[in-house]
Order: structure tokens, then C-alpha cells, then sequence
């Protein structure tokens, strides 16, 4: 998609995640940077959280048809 949509269809799940996928490796991580700094400016203490649980294997989205 080239320029602003205002679908509502481009704003599920699936669709964030294929435009992350889009991405370049060096976009990736310039955005996850971004995210990361965003959170710690807004939350500084989240790094002293110590119950944070790894997550094994890959992610998979999932959504129900209808919803």
C-alpha cells in the first residue's frame, strides 16, 4: 500500500504484521529502538520488574472470522 488509508481492514492483526515484515532488518530494529526508548521515557521502571517469563518458539497471531 502506497500513502494513508483509513480502512479499518489494514489495522488487524495480521495486516501490522505484515507490514512489520516488510521492513528491512535495519527498519526493524530503528523501530523497535524507538518503541523501547518511548517506553522507558514513560516508564523508567519497568526494567526493575523481575517476573518478566520468556516466551518459547515463535509468535503466531490468531483471530476469529467475524470479530
Amino acid at each position: 500500500m502506497d500513502g494513508v488509508s483509513h480502512d479499518r481492514e489494514e489495522e488487524t492483526a495480521e495486516a501490522k504484521a505484515r507490514w512489520f515484515q516488510s521492513l528491512s532488518l535495519a527498519e526493524r530494529m530503528e523501530y523497535l529502538c524507538a518503541i523501547t526508548d518511548l517506553v522507558l521515557e514513560n516508564n523508567p521502571r519497568i526494567v526493575d520488574l523481575k517476573n518478566a517469563q520468556p516466551v518459547a518458539g515463535r509468535v503466531r497471531v490468531l483471530s476469529r472470522p467475524g470479530l
